[in-house]
């Protein structure tokens, strides 16, 4: 079993499916959390759950509050932060040409430009420690492209690219950036896909079933965990083998 004690880590949508479990395995491996969404009623819950986790509310959508926030958790995490887990993101959907510029925008300055802001902002504190790990949250989209999902797939794809860049700006620092890439994961937003389409997309997964968060969580702790420190700039998937890259 995989043991984070006295490894401080900074977790964003933590309210969500996949970050739901993310959380709880880091939990179980007895990491130290700072966890963070903007869900207010499911942040008291964590509190309420996990009286160990520190708990923050913040929108990832306001750039210009990033670097102060970056500073107060790193304060609150006692000036280290080992790892960051990017999980935050959402989704607004439309045909392409029925796409609204603000639909785009707001997408990609969500789940990429915010990425790379608070990533760049704890860049900075790693690299006054010497060490780090920085797991982002792709999706199988993000390589195969999906109908309706333009921002949200160029966001994704854009995140993959970040993540290598990062990796091999950092690696001689002793920081390693890596992405989980899950498939159709059975969460709040999976159940909203019709039944017949869902069936649909499951004859094209091998293993024949959509994921669980925990399937996403177990392959984040492997990258959080010291079994992982020679892995940098890589894409693992967690798709059920709908996707082979």
């Amino acid at each position: 079993m995989i043991n984070l004690k006295n490894t401080n880590v900074v977790l964003t949508g933590a309210t969500g499916g996949i970050g739901s479990s993310i959380l709880d395995e880091l939990v179980n491996a007895e990491a130290n959390i700072l966890a963070t969404g903007t869900n207010e009623i499911k942040l008291n819950e964590i509190k309420n759950k996990y009286q160990s986790v520190k708990v923050e509310k913040f929108d990832i959508s306001e750039h210009k509050e990033i670097e102060n926030f970056i500073n107060k958790v790193n304060d609150k995490m006692e000036n280290k932060i080992d790892i960051l887990i990017n999980n935050a993101g959402i989704t607004s959907d439309n045909l392409s040409i029925r796409m609204k510029e603000e639909e785009w925008k707001k997408v990609i300055d969500i789940n990429l430009t915010s990425t790379f802001l608070i990533s760049k902002n704890v860049i900075k504190k790693m690299l006054k420690n010497k060490k780090g790990k920085i797991i982002n949250i792709a999706s199988v989209v993000g390589h195969t492209g999906n109908i309706g999902q333009a921002n949200y797939t160029a966001s994704k794809a854009g995140l993959v690219a970040m993540s290598k860049s990062f990796a091999l700006e950092y690696g001689k620092k002793n920081i390693n950036v890596n992405c989980v890439s899950p498939g159709f994961i059975t969460t709040d937003m999976t159940n909203k896909i019709d039944e017949n389409y869902k069936e649909t997309l499951k004859s094209r997964i091998p293993l024949d079933r959509f994921g669980d968060p925990k399937d996403v969580a177990n392959t984040v702790i492997f990258l959080c965990s010291k079994l992982s420190d020679y892995i940098t700039g890589e894409t693992i998937h967690v798709n059920g083998g709908m996707y082979f890259s």
